[in-house]
């Protein structure tokens, strides 16, 4: 009696483990495919497509025309200055724009916005295509666990007044949170700058 109660206990604790091991494998893992599936590209343009982007943060408003004139550099600063732009820094804004992914798609009330920094955001950019289009997407604040930033693209209401907010890479924020310093074209030193003298001594004359 005691070996068929023992016997009974390892087979419950089999089906115990059996269950873990399906719900883990299997439930799991399908949760996740899930949550992968839902990502989906923010925009759809190419890079070649875009003209200008104004880029509007608390410190300042950048405007970035593309430089139809020349190769080098293919963007130039119109304000709040008119000067060649720093084509590496306004590159990495762009990559992200063309192939940044939303994480998550949640759909909220247009008074609860501000819960996300979304009725004052942190950065506005403003993107206008070649072909006249306009395209936004708005900063707000980081997640609960600061891993993305709630955003917001080409904003618009549904017919129930709610709106769509997006989870996206925190590098978005990296990407225009800048000194009006970084967003200029850097001069290249070598053509500037004196080499230094080595001030050897003249030899003497026999």
């Amino acid at each position: 009696m005691k070996l068929q109660r023992t016997t009974l206990i390892l087979i419950l604790l089999m089906l115990g483990l059996g269950g873990f091991v399906y719900f883990h494998e299997f439930y799991w893992k399908t949760q996740q495919e899930e949550v992968k599936n839902k990502k989906q590209q923010i925009f759809s343009f190419e890079e070649d497509d875009v003209q200008s982007l104004a880029i509007k943060t608390k410190n300042a408003t950048i405007i970035l025309e593309r430089n139809n004139k020349s190769e080098r550099p293919k963007w130039r600063m119109t304000s709040p200055q008119q000067v060649p732009a720093n084509d590496a820094i306004v590159s990495y804004l762009m990559d992200l724009l063309v192939k940044g992914e939303s994480d998550r798609t949640i759909s909220t009330s247009v008074n609860q916005l501000g819960e996300f920094g979304l009725a004052a955001p942190q950065a506005t950019i403003d993107i206008k295509l070649k072909n006249q289009q306009n395209h936004q997407l708005l900063l707000g604040k980081a997640d609960f666990n600061s891993r993305f930033l709630y955003a917001q693209a080409d904003p618009n209401y549904k017919p129930d007044n709610n709106v769509d907010v997006l989870l996206v890479s925190k590098d978005f924020g990296n990407a225009v949170n800048r000194e009006l310093s970084e967003w200029k074209e850097i001069p290249n030193q070598s053509e500037s700058t004196p080499l230094p003298s080595l001030n050897l001594p003249i030899p003497k004359k026999k």
